[in-house]
């Protein structure tokens, strides 16, 4: 039976099978991802140490994605995301016997979040780069938008239920059942018949290698107009993770149970967009609507610094959510559909790096006005730098010799 038009990329016998595997491990890492900063809390009672553990997470997307991508190119790629994933499931199962024997201590979440971040930093290019194998190109923008719904729908579901869970049995079991969510990909992965073989290429080292990926997305306006977007609107707009809990506690005077809501409203909202995007037809958006999503949820994120209830708030959340997930799948379709083969790996790799990398520096830098300045201005100063880095790439981009927003990039 084939699926209706929304669905189609699930016609595809290997994406249903990537599919139904990351939608159960999805709910796991949310879990974990509760259970793990509740620990940190329990363990140190420190908003600073929490802050470092996400650092060592996602720092070594800045060491480390570019050699990545090389390494995706030039391995099978089916194969080594069954080794990053095995990888993931381990250190799950390792904080887990730690949590649940009582021996954990603030040391082993660092260093486990850090080997977390090494794995993850290889499979984020490779599992991107191996998903045009899975499907044909006509349907890689409903490929990338019905993972993008699998991965909010479980941001909803993971860490509703980790917070049950941790309340009545502790952190232990959660990281525990994120390990054995692993199970379902690792198994998803072995039934595909995509094995993501690398194309034959000339000798040349990984700096080389390295080198011609870099050059190619500078060379490559649209691929450069792309990335700077991306990179500003992470930058600058994306730090939901730290705003949200802030415009909760100080801003609403709302409580956990507040805070959970609305970012329920921001994962609703994603998921809606996501699906929405799921309904076009097999082409990727315009690049006028990837424009537009990127202003969309800057300039969304930029009204926040004025709202000070919480129904107009959960509202600006929603929307927020609806445009980002537009705007990112958006980047990243239109990355994938323009790279050659030969490359996908090394510029996936670059956009791992633009956009996880952003996460750390853009997490800083909002927190640190709203330490100084007040909640209000880091939305402010946000949104506001994100609409004007957007505005200030579009002007570039319409002043190149021939180019259009009319047609799609």
């Amino acid at each position: 039976m084939a699926f209706p038009g929304g669905l189609r990329a699930l016609n595809h016998r290997d994406f249903r099978l990537f599919f139904s595997g990351q939608l159960i491990s999805l709910v796991g890492t949310w879990m974990q991802s509760v259970g793990q900063a509740w620990l940190v809390l329990e363990l140190t009672n420190s908003p600073f140490k929490l802050g470092l553990i996400g650092t060592l997470q996602f720092g070594p997307f800045l060491l480390f994605s570019l050699v990545a991508g090389v390494i995706a190119d030039r391995v099978p790629k089916r194969r080594l995301i069954i080794g990053t994933q095995t990888a993931l499931m381990l250190q799950a199962f390792v904080l887990s016997a730690l949590a649940w024997t009582g021996y954990v201590q603030y040391w082993h979440v660092a260093v486990l979040a850090c080997l977390y971040g090494f794995a993850n930093s290889l499979d984020m290019p490779t599992r991107q780069s191996f998903i045009v194998e899975m499907v044909s190109r006509d349907d890689l923008m409903n490929a990338i938008a019905l993972n993008s719904a699998m991965f909010n729908g479980a941001r909803i579901v993971g860490p509703a239920a980790a917070g049950l869970l941790v309340a009545r049995y502790g952190v232990g079991p959660a990281f525990f059942l994120n390990g054995v969510s692993f199970l379902a990909v690792i198994i998803a992965l072995f039934g595909m018949q995509a094995e993501g073989l690398p194309h034959p290429r000339a000798g040349s080292s990984v700096l080389q290698d390295i080198k011609t990926g870099v050059l190619y997305a500078l060379g490559t306006p649209l691929v450069l107009l792309i990335l700077g977007l991306l990179s500003a609107v992470s930058l600058f707009v994306l730090n939901y993770n730290v705003l949200v809990p802030l415009l909760a506690r100080d801003v609403l005077g709302l409580g956990a149970q507040g805070f959970g809501l609305l970012m329920s409203a921001l994962g609703l909202g994603a998921v809606a967009g996501a699906l929405a995007l799921a309904t076009l037809g097999s082409r990727r958006p315009r690049l006028t609507a990837l424009v537009a999503a990127g202003l969309v949820t800057s300039a969304t994120t930029l009204s926040l610094a004025a709202l000070h209830h919480y129904w107009p708030a959960a509202v600006a959340l929603a929307i927020v959510g609806f445009s980002q997930i537009v705007f990112l799948a958006s980047c990243n379709s239109t990355i994938q559909v323009t790279v050659p083969d030969t490359l996908r790996g090394r510029v996936m790799s670059i956009y791992a790096f633009v956009f996880v990398g952003a996460t750390p520096i853009g997490s800083f830098l909002v927190g640190s006005i709203a330490e100084m300045f007040g909640v209000s201005a880091a939305f402010a100063a946000g949104g506001g730098l994100g609409l004007l880095c957007v505005l200030a790439l579009t002007f570039w981009w319409m002043r190149r010799p021939g180019a259009r927003f009319e047609e799609r990039p």
